[in-house]
């Protein structure tokens, strides 16, 4: 009976857990996170504000469950896209990587203005945002892991030197030993250039230029493919 009771509790605090988040996640699309309150939320949820802090005790802890949770949803997404793609078409694959994240990131714009965009004032992410955060950055790598054999770069990797050359080798060492440093440097660059253009065009630098961006797009990772070599 015991197990029994305890089980109903915690499913009953899972819910309600789940409500806070949702509500937190409605307040983060009108207000934005820098306005984000744990006594908002409470009041939205009919709760008192000493039993909303029983869950998050703090309006920082609050912030990085959504964190952790729109991190995870991304690179669920991205993960399932580069799997469902043709295991021996690397560059098929990385169209569908940078198509999901897209897709993602325009059906959850606050979420992922929460991710990408500004810093929240007095916010610090704690480390365990951090295995979360690599998903997506995993998922490019298992690309070029599948590709590395086959790869056709049209112009050489510059050397790399110093300091860069040292980060670039632990991160081979860590999670790529099949990939070169040069190769996984430009991995980085284009999963910077991802994000960056998946940024100007949810913040509305695109306006005026290349709005709507979906030919750009396909075109901006048709570059960064042929940039990295993918066959």
């Amino acid at each position: 009976m015991a197990t029994v009771i305890r089980t109903a509790r915690e499913r009953a605090r899972d819910e309600l857990t789940l409500e806070i988040k949702k509500e937190a996640r409605r307040q983060l699309a009108e207000e934005g996170a820098q306005r984000l309150s744990l006594r908002a939320v409470a009041r939205e949820l009919g709760m008192a504000s000493s039993a909303l802090y029983r869950y998050f005790p703090s309006r920082d802890e609050l912030l990085t469950a959504l964190i952790i949770d729109a991190y995870n949803a991304l690179g669920e997404r991205a993960e399932q896209a580069v799997a469902a793609g043709p295991p021996d078409d690397a560059r098929a694959r990385w169209h569908a990587l940078c198509d999901s994240v897209r897709a993602w990131a325009r059906q959850h714009p606050h979420e992922y203005a929460l991710l990408y965009g500004t810093p929240v004032p007095g916010y610090a992410a704690p480390a365990e945002t951090v295995a979360p955060a690599a998903r997506v950055a995993l998922a490019l790598i298992s690309v070029l892991r599948s590709g590395a054999g086959q790869v056709q770069l049209t112009a050489p990797v510059r050397p790399l030197r110093g300091a860069l050359a040292e980060q670039a080798a632990a991160l081979v060492s860590a999670v790529a030993p099949e990939v070169s440093a040069g190769l996984l440097t430009r991995g980085l660059v284009a999963w910077t250039q991802l994000f960056g253009m998946i940024s100007f065009e949810l913040f509305g630098h695109l306006v005026g230029s290349v709005d709507p961006a979906d030919e750009f797009f396909a075109h901006t990772v048709e570059e960064m493919a042929d940039f990295l070599g993918l066959p």
